[in-house]
């Protein structure tokens, strides 16, 4: 059987879920949280490395910040691109103003900011706000 490593976004524990059950709502082993309900989740500086270090998935992150209007913008849209991908995505969302180390460890230059991330290293880079289609476009390219 096909296993493939998640890390929490809540309490950065690693688990290994069958393949085939990615898209049935797995929660994690050690807090019981959902770890690919479809949604976005918030990450910091604090638990980011450890938790897009540990997944084997594809992790997507949106680089923004409260005061944007075009992050605000495209938040639903991240959201939507979430769902459509759920199982085959981990979306995370940065807010670079809370988190600069690693806003600044990524040369973040403008927001808002996505970085396609394969087991910790970027892959792809999208800056300007994007519909739901052309961010699931650019996770599956």
């Amino acid at each position: 059987m096909n296993s493939t490593h998640v890390a929490c976004p809540h309490c950065a524990a690693t688990n290994r879920i069958p393949t085939d059950r990615l898209g049935d709502d797995p929660v994690c082993g050690r807090c019981g949280k959902a770890l690919l309900d479809g949604q976005p989740v918030e990450l910091s500086d604090a638990n980011f490395d450890k938790v897009v270090g540990a997944s084997d998935l594809p992790v997507v992150v949106d680089f923004w910040a409260p005061w944007c209007g075009p992050c605000r913008q495209m938040a639903p849209q991240f959201a939507q691109a979430a769902g459509t991908l759920k199982g085959k995505a981990l979306f995370v969302k940065l807010n670079s103003d809370d988190n600069p180390r690693t806003s600044a460890r990524f040369g973040v230059r403008s927001i808002p900011t996505l970085v396609k991330l394969q087991r910790g290293s970027e892959v792809a880079r999208v800056a300007g706000a994007r519909p739901a289609g052309q961010i699931v476009q650019f996770v599956q390219g």
